[in-house]
Order: C-alpha cells, then structure tokens, then sequence
C-alpha cells in the first residue's frame, strides 16, 4: 500500500505539494474548506489527484501518514489539534519539497523586506548565470518547481507561518531581515513567540553554512546572545562597521567576505531609502557568498526594478502624487514608508488589524501626515490612535471612495500614500488586489 498524504489547503503551495506527492508515488488525497479555483482544480483532475472542497472529511484526514499543511491554517484549529494528538506529522510544503531536491537553498524571512530582498537575490544570481528558481511565498511554489524542473539553487521567501511547519529542513544561507510585532494574533499575542518562529531559519544549520542578518535590528541583537548559532555569521546595518558583513559609512555601501571588499555608491542604488539600502546589503552579502563576481552585483543592484506594491508610485494628479504600498501589512511597513516620503501626505490606512500597536508611528505622523483616510470595516483602533494627532480622519467603504476622499483632501505638491498597516481580507481578496483596485481607481480619477 502506498502511504497516504493528505493536504489542506488547494492554493499554489497545496496543489505543488500534491504534483510532487504523486510524482514521488503517494496516496494523495487535497482536502479544502473553500472552492477550488477553477485552474487549480484543473490541474488536479489532470494528475488524477483525488480531491474534495467545500469543508473537510475529519475521518479520511486521520487517516493520513503526513499531513500538509497550508501556511494561511493557524495550528489552533480544532482538526490540526486532532492530527497533533494523534501523532501524525503536520508539516510545511517547503518541508516536504525540500526532501526531493539536493539545490542549494538561500531562505529570507523578517517581518519586512523579504519579498524585495528575495527578487533582488534572484535577480542577482539568475543574471550571473545560475540555475535557479524563486519559490516560499513568492511565485510558482516550491514543490511544484522540485517535481516539474528542479533547480541548482532556489531563492526561497520564507513566512513565519512556512517556519512553523519546518523540522527537518535546513537553509544553506539564512537572511533574517528585521523582527518587529506582526501575525500577533497567530501567536496568541505573544511577541516572543513569533520572535520564536523566525529563528527558526537557523534550525539545522552547520558550521559551513551562512547567517546573514540586520545587525541593527535589536531584537535580533537580544535574541542571538539566547542562541547557540553553528553558522557563520555576517551581520549587515548603519550602526557600525560589520566586518565580515556589510555596512554602510558616508555614503558607500561596502560588503566585505574574506577579507575581500566590495563597494559601490548608496546613490547607484536602483532601490533607494534606507530599507532599500538593508535589502541591498542582505542580497549582496548572500551573493558574494556564493562567488558571484562584483561587477555582476554592482550591475544588478544598480539595475533592479521594484517590487510591484511596495513603494509603487502609480502617477500624477494635478500635482498630486498617488503611491501605492499596498503591501505594507504591518506597522514596520508604513513606518519605512513614511520615513522615506519627501512631502505632506494623505494617508488611507485600515484593514484587518493584526494586533498592531500604532504609537510607533505617532512622530512620523505628527510631522508628515495632513489628513488620514481610514478603509476597513473597523476602524476603531485608527481612529483611537490618531484623532488626536491630526484634525481631519474620515472613514471610506471602499477603494474608490477612499480614493476619491483623498484626492479632495490632497493638494498639488501633496501625496496620497496608500500603506494600509493591515491585513486585506476585510474588503480584498489579498494586498495585490487591494493594490491594483488602488491603481484602477486613481487612474479613473
């Protein structure tokens, strides 16, 4: 008999992991609460891949060998509980994907700027001519790549909730950008916890691999004095001279591994803003780790093109500047934002707030914020926050009143700065459709 996988959850991550499943010779069976998207659900019938939806068969689920599980199911929910009971192994897709396949693996996670840092690495090493793929919660998943065209490397993005699911599974290179609060109300708002889970990038590591962290960063700072770390070391930051690391000193941004230095100008950056400048040191550290050449880093990160809802300016209106950061989910997020805009600003803000605590943003708002537009069906907590700070908080229903609201509330020179410091899952399908609904409506202005 072969042995039986269960997977729950049919998005991109379950149904790689059912392609993969079968391809390795399992029993499969893909089991979702929702609907089935219509390509997904394709995809299965064309791999004879047994599958319900519309809500779970306890009896069959219990029945599996392993169980994989979707990042987005918390592991309160009643059936995960029944698994752990019952001793069944409940892993991650990139647990399970990572079995199959010998490519060296560099894994980025933080609560802000993996999904940059990771597209920068990407670029990087596809560019100097690797085979490599970019998979974890970014693109086409990483099972689906392991079964369908495995890769010599893969530039993996890597959430907390993918590092809950991870036992066994080991990074060749670690990049932990920053840990600040967020998914609090995953890890029943306990801010440890989720710090928890993020060093869990390290697990398995061995002497010959590689940590490369922000330096700066002082919950990381507190953290590794608690941790034996087996890894070699390479922090990166402003706050002081990181060698071997890399560090920024007037305005040259410098990197240096085995006492050999690398160096370019801060201002040939493509990515500009401080956090821009620690997704840069990250990417070019995790390069010049692997013997990429300086010239083809120094191209590349003069040459990056953004990341689509982060920082995106959309266009002009009459004078007004529309930017899109729709995927800022977090209070850390928005601060960077706010931090780099250069003018007075309108911020349309809300969502599904995730356990957030927005004193953080009370200076940056005092000095930069004119009016706020919330958009969230509760926007309690905002108004809380930031009715006394700035005289003008008013509430939208949707995106093209929001829009609209802060178009009349701008004037020339201003800038309407979406950064919503939430979830999406209110009013939006996830931060992509909140993003380009965002756009729509600003170009419909």
């Amino acid at each position: 008999m072969a042995e039986k996988i269960v997977i729950l959850g049919a998005g991109e991550s379950g149904v790689g992991s059912a392609i993969l499943a079968r391809k390795a010779g399992f029993s499969v069976l893909v089991s979702d609460a929702g609907k089935i998207k219509p390509d997904y659900k394709q995809t299965l019938l064309d791999m004879d891949v047994e599958f319900e939806e519309g809500g779970h068969t306890e009896s069959r689920i219990l029945e599996a060998n392993t169980v994989i599980k979707s990042p987005g199911i918390p592991d309160k929910v009643p059936l995960i509980k029944l698994l752990h009971e019952k001793g069944v192994p409940v892993i991650s897709e990139l647990e399970f994907a990572a079995r199959y396949s010998h490519a060296k693996r560099i894994c980025i996670t933080g609560s802000n700027g993996k999904t940059t840092t990771a597209l920068m690495t990407y670029h990087i090493l596809k560019e100097a001519g690797l085979n490599v793929g970019l998979a974890g919660n970014i693109g086409q998943s990483f099972a689906r790549q392991v079964a369908e065209q495995d890769f010599d490397y893969y530039v993996l993005e890597v959430s907390s909730f993918q590092l809950d699911g991870m036992y066994d599974f080991r990074a060749d290179i670690a990049i932990l950008m920053n840990i600040t609060p967020d998914h609090l109300d995953r890890y029943g708002y306990n801010f440890q916890n989720y710090i928890d889970s993020k060093f869990r990038i390290i697990r398995n590591m061995r002497p010959e691999d590689h940590f490369i962290f922000c330096g700066d960063d002082p919950v990381i700072r507190q953290e590794m004095a608690k941790h034996q770390i087996l890894p070699r070391k390479l922090p990166f930051g402003f706050d002081q001279i990181y060698n071997p690391g890399a560090w920024v000193e007037g305005d040259e941004l410098n990197i240096v591994i085995n006492n050999n230095p690398f160096n370019m100008s801060i201002f040939d950056l493509s990515m500009q803003g401080k956090h821009n400048a620690y997704n840069s040191m990250a990417s070019g550290i995790a390069s010049r780790v692997l013997d990429i050449r300086k010239e083809a880093i120094r191209e590349c990160l003069t040459d990056f093109q953004g990341v689509e809802h982060r920082l995106e300016s959309v266009i002009k209106v009459h004078g007004i500047e529309f930017i899109n950061d729709s995927k800022a989910t977090n209070v850390n997020s928005t601060w960077y934002a706010m931090e780099s805009m250069k003018g007075k600003v309108v911020w349309i803000v809300g969502g599904v707030d995730k356990g957030n605590d927005y004193s953080i943003l009370h200076p940056l708002v005092r000095e930069k914020v004119k009016s706020i537009v919330c958009l969230g069906r509760d926007n309690s907590k905002i108004h809380q926050s930031f009715d006394d700070l700035i005289d003008t908080v008013v509430d939208a229903d949707n995106m093209e009143e929001a829009v609209r609201t802060a178009y009349y509330l701008a004037e020339e020179g201003n800038i309407v700065l979406l950064s919503p410091c939430c979830a999406s899952f209110d009013l939006f399908e996830n931060y992509e459709d909140r993003g380009r609904q965002f756009k729509n409506a600003v170009r419909n202005l």
